[in-house]
């Protein structure tokens, strides 16, 4: 029979089977199926990129073709049928994937993509932790003989809460939460109902000479009972410190039947670096970070440096280094530009030693995230938290930069995670009383700021937080004078917080502390950013535009998205009327304003979104400026008006620009009744140099609301001249 005839009358099905084209088919796929699992479990087991199976996958796809070409031509020698052989050999690797991808769920109890899936409300949040076995990890006990051991037996306990910290299956609460309960006398049941566990692990730790101790036990909260217990005594290098750890992790994530997966037994077993000086130089660099002062910035970024000295490979204090570099330029008003780009290579150094940091991927989300870019931070913080589902500053960052992007109830169930993870934490809780600030709630927001306080009253940030609060959205001008003093007071070499109480004293009409408190400061930071643009915006108040436009370029120089220093160069341009160079300006500091059918307004520019769109109805782009603002409004709706957060009389400026100048005013009076008085800009600047408001402020009633507000502010004035002078106002009543 001719292979013509030997397929006359037979269906394409048959004809495949018969040339064992769908025989190959399934055997190929079953065989490719199990390969991918094996090469999925491997791949976490050794920390291999994910690309690698990408490549592995699109392999098969085109291998596919190829095999079943090969298999047509090889079986047209007549009619075979799939022998036992064959059929077996397809059973078992159907088999082996499906045993391979049981292996891999069980041990990855939570996976990834459990791990990065955004929590929706606290609730939530709340019940996926109660689920989970839940431990602190106490400070561990210094039995050495000489008390200058404490950094060392710190930085022990601070690795293995780290470790622990890896193990998706458990809930570990964070270091500046059980630091609280150092040297305690509590009973352990007290400690494990306010930090949320149910386990407790304690410890000492003895260095002698060439040798460590380390002891640790394991108690049941509710029953005091000891439910593991083990004592390591070995030589003192960080091989051995860091297989303690590895072995102590492992030992209590079995104690409590919390399964690590193959990727997290890889982690957990990792020793980051050889040279035990660089590991104490990095837990030194760690321990001053805590403190959030300008101090204790660069004295962590010395340690960091050091530590990167001693050990150029270890990854973790380069992550720790561009950190300071951030906060720096933020809070401790360093350069802005020149710390970002510092921190970017700093942060690339660390990806580039160890690309699965948990730390190295959240500093890159915090830098995304203070650029404005907060979509790329959400990314970098998710990839963060799949890495460490315990770690509590990446849940913490991830709610600022969703609520950047203004999803604020997704971004609070973040926060509720991270406050879950670090209950007692004076950063995540002021981020928490940030939070319930800018929604408006503002005696919940007060009473967390002294939650705050109470946890750490060396922490600066509280008191100056809670004295805009009191000053834009209470109208208390003395309390917040009061409060910013005790900020700087405890941070004395910040000089944003300085400028702060500069306006205050400018918003309360005291023109001649305000003067003193600018030429002190100056006189100190000449060249920081908020000093030059506050230089600057001196200089536009009294007409001195030639020394406020150098200024305000000099800002923009260190920041090129600083959003006073481009309306400082605005408020000059087009007092010449020259808006084609004010659009211009706008557009290359914040292009996402411009892009037709995908405009971005956001918490880092929408308040640049305002005044272009008033130049832009000056270039004649009325439909496009309209679009913008109807965006802006969009925004706004999400904000209250009071507070050190609040949008103001941002409204009023959109309703301005728009030409409804009835209800523009309506709404001004509205928002003076309400007791706006400022925040984002001193009084004087929307009273005489706001272009948004042009078209109004000649009007009697816009006059009159100035004037009602000047009359109060020279009543809190009074108020807060009759304390003596260069003596302090009582701190402590006010947050009691």
């Amino acid at each position: 029979m001719t292979d013509a005839t030997e397929g006359e009358g037979e269906s394409a099905w048959t004809r495949l089977r018969r040339r064992k084209v769908a025989q190959w088919g399934v055997a190929y796929a079953a065989g490719a199926w199990g390969f991918l699992q094996g090469l999925q479990y491997v791949s976490d087991a050794f920390g291999w990129p994910a690309q690698l199976r990408q490549v592995a996958i699109l392999a098969l796809l085109v291998g596919l073709p190829i095999v079943l070409v090969i298999a047509w031509y090889h079986g047209d020698k007549g009619e075979q049928r799939v022998t036992r052989t064959e059929l077996a050999i397809v059973t078992l690797l159907f088999l082996l994937g499906g045993a391979v991808f049981w292996r891999y769920e069980r041990a990855s109890v939570a996976p990834p993509t459990a791990a990065t899936r955004t929590p929706t409300s606290p609730s939530t949040t709340t019940a996926t932790a109660a689920a989970r076995p839940s431990i602190a990890v106490l400070p561990f006990e210094n039995r050495s003989a000489s008390k200058g051991d404490a950094y060392f037996v710190d930085g022990i306990h601070d690795d293995i809460l780290t470790q622990l910290a890896k193990v998706s299956a458990m809930k570990v609460i964070s270091r500046t939460s059980v630091e609280r309960f150092r040297d305690t006398k509590l009973p352990m049941k007290e400690i494990a109902q306010q930090l949320g566990v149910t386990r407790i692990l304690e410890g000492g730790v003895q260095r002698a000479g060439d040798r460590v101790r380390i002891t640790v036990q394991l108690i049941d909260a509710t029953t005091d009972g000891h439910v593991w217990a083990e004592s390591y005594d070995r030589e003192l290098t960080t091989a051995n410190i860091f297989a303690i750890q590895s072995d102590v992790a492992t030992a209590i994530a079995a104690a409590l039947n919390a399964t690590l997966s193959p990727a997290e037994k890889s982690r957990v077993s990792v020793i980051p670096t050889k040279s035990l000086p660089a590991w104490e130089a990095y837990q030194l660099g760690t321990q001053r970070m805590a403190h959030r002062t300008g101090k204790g910035f660069a004295e962590a970024e010395t340690f960091f440096q050091r530590a990167i000295a001693l050990d150029p490979g270890f990854a973790l204090p380069y992550a720790g280094l561009a950190e300071t570099f951030v906060f720096q330029a933020s809070r401790a008003s360093g350069p802005q530009e020149a710390g970002f780009a510092k921190a970017d290579q700093t942060v690339a150094t660390a990806l580039r030693l160890d690309p699965n940091l948990p730390e190295a991927w959240a500093v890159s989300g915090l830098i995304a995230q203070q650029r404005g870019q907060s979509a790329e931070a959400e990314k970098m913080l998710r990839r963060a938290i799949a890495l460490n589902p315990n770690f509590a500053t990446a849940y913490q960052w991830m709610n600022v930069a969703l609520s950047d992007q203004g999803r604020f109830e997704e971004g609070r169930g973040f926060l509720q995670r991270a406050l879950e993870l670090d209950p007692l934490s004076a950063i995540i809780n002021e981020n928490l009383a940030n939070q319930l600030e800018s929604l408006g709630r503002f005696e919940e927001a007060e009473a967390r700021y002294r939650k705050v306080i109470e946890i750490d009253p060396s922490m600066p940030y509280p008191y100056f937080e809670m004295g805009a609060m009191e000053a834009y959205g209470q109208n208390r001008f003395a309390d917040a004078v009061a409060l910013t003093e005790k900020s700087i007071e405890l941070d004395p070499d910040n000089p944003g917080v300085r400028l702060y109480l500069l306006q205050l004293y400018l918003d309360l009409g005291d023109e001649e502390r305000a003067t003193f408190v600018m030429e002190e400061t100056r006189s100190r930071w000449p060249e920081t950013e908020f000093v030059q643009i506050v230089a600057a915006i001196m200089a536009m108040y009294r007409g001195e535009d030639e020394a406020a436009q150098r200024l305000a370029s000099g800002t923009l120089n260190l920041n090129s998205r600083n959003e006073y220093a481009l309306q400082v160069l605005n408020v000059v341009d087009l007092r010449k009327d020259d808006y084609a160079a004010a659009r211009a300006r706008c557009a290359k500091a914040f292009p996402e304003l411009l892009v037709t059918g995908a405009t971005r307004v956001d918490g880092s520019n929408w308040q640049t979104a305002v005044q272009l769109a008033h130049v832009m109805q000056k270039t004649g782009e009325s439909a496009q400026a309209n679009a913008l603002l109807d965006r802006v409004d969009a925004y706004l709706k999400k904000m209250p008006r009071l507070g050190g957060s609040g949008f103001g009389i941002a409204d009023v400026e959109v309703l301005a620009v728009r030409g409804r100048k009835q209800e523009a005013l309506s709404t001004l009076r509205t928002a003076e009744r309400a007791g706006w008085r400022g925040g984002l800009w001193p009084l004087r600047y929307f009273r005489d140099h706001d272009p948004a408001l042009a078209t109004i402020r000649s009007d009697p009633e816009f006059k009159a609301v100035f004037a009602d507000i000047e009359r109060d502010m020279a009543r809190q004035r009074a108020e807060l001249a009759k304390r003596p002078k260069d003596a302090p106002l009582d701190v402590a009543s006010l947050i009691k």
